[in-house]
């Protein structure tokens, strides 16, 4: 019999108090400024800078539409764009909606990232950018991917959707890059409940893609270039300033969250935890298991397990992008370990407060699947 319990999903947004944010609505109300980058968004693109310690931060009103703002900005139409197979969808969308033809490649099977080596590959006279992604906030081989783009002369853009708070040795995994896109969406470890920021390197590349969010217009009389409507409002950006300084704190918890899991299941045969926490300047965005072949079950039937106990575990990344139905033209062939990824990773829950005896429920399901 299958004792009822209050679910529990893959993730649950985080929230300041709603104190903090009402001097900030007040201001809203006060300057009747909405959107068209007020006071709020130019002050929130300050605090982020210091934050995260990087150069240039444009704020956009979702990761998406920052990534295709970023691909937008090479001023190149036509072409070739190489990215991992084993990703969320946005990350192929985004090129193919900016013109881009795709060529997906290979992962790394620790890291789940793009293989610089099948990078290398399949780079051809029409291939126009990199395009990788840190999955699971964990670092790619950026040195590697930046020595093939400066030999072969071809930019490397970031999808760092995962990475707000991730460093490495040098500081922010945003830094990396020509270009870097984080996300602020509600599933992230910072939110603005909608949001992002493309991350650049000087004030001229600022600037463009500034101008780019707001459908190319230089001033009153002059638009430039083919622009979108990027632009976040000032109640998402007022949301980012309130929950800015809770970030620090959040990222602690989740950490001692997936200490726990990885103290619990770090020995069960089959299974495998993709970010272990000792692994410096993680962010802990999710806590990603591949369910192998010496596990007593498959990733399916354990999904439906824990589905079955009010679980809501995620299959991110399934299916392949590769085999999505608008991708069909896309035949790249040797994704062994992206397949295989895609065929067995199962994200847990986590976020930071995570009840012990809710992970105890999850860990139970999977140190005795049969039970």
């Amino acid at each position: 019999m299958i004792v009822p319990h209050d679910p529990l999903y893959v993730t649950r947004p985080t929230l300041p108090p709603r104190d903090d944010i009402e001097d900030l609505l007040k201001k809203i109300w006060d300057s009747r400024f909405l959107t068209n980058r007020g006071p709020l968004l130019q002050r929130f693109e300050t605090e982020l800078e210091r934050y995260l310690d990087v150069p240039h931060v444009s704020i956009v009103a979702n990761a998406t539409l920052g990534c295709m703002v970023a691909l937008r900005s090479l001023g190149i139409d036509q072409g070739e764009v190489i990215t991992p197979a084993f990703s969320f969808v946005a990350t192929a969308h985004a090129a193919r909606w900016v013109g881009f033809d795709l060529v997906f490649a290979d992962i790394d099977p620790v890291t789940l990232n793009l293989d610089p080596k099948d990078v290398e590959r399949r780079i051809t006279p029409r291939t126009r950018a990199i395009f990788p992604v840190h999955c699971y906030a964990n670092p790619c081989d950026v040195e590697a991917l930046a020595e093939i783009g400066a030999r072969h002369n071809i930019p490397v853009i970031y999808d760092g959707a995962h990475c707000f708070g991730a460093v490495d040795e040098g500081g922010s995994l945003l830094r990396h890059g020509d270009l870097s896109v984080v996300s602020f969406h509600a599933t992230k470890v910072f939110s603005t409940f909608e949001g992002g920021a493309i991350i650049s390197h000087d004030a001229k590349t600022k600037q463009l893609i500034d101008r780019l969010c707001n459908y190319g217009i230089v001033d009153e009389t002059q638009i430039e270039a083919l622009g979108l409507n990027a632009k976040m409002s000032e109640l998402h950006a007022a949301l980012g300033l309130a929950q800015l300084p809770y970030v620090a704190s959040d990222i602690e918890k989740r950490a001692g969250v997936s200490q726990r899991y990885w103290d619990q299941m770090s020995g069960i045969p089959g299974v495998t935890c993709v970010c272990p926490p000792n692994r410096a300047g993680l962010n802990y965005y999710s806590f990603p298991i591949l369910v192998g072949q010496q596990y007593p079950m498959s990733r399916d039937i354990l999904y439906q397990k824990l589905q079955d106990v009010g679980v809501h575990a995620r299959k991110y990344f399934y299916p392949l992008l590769a085999d999505l139905p608008m991708y069909s033209d896309v035949s790249p062939g040797g994704l062994d370990n992206a397949r295989r990824a895609s065929e067995q990773v199962l994200c847990l829950p986590l976020y930071p407060d995570l009840a012990s005896t809710d992970q105890d429920r999850i860990i139970a399901c999977i140190c005795d699947p049969c039970g």
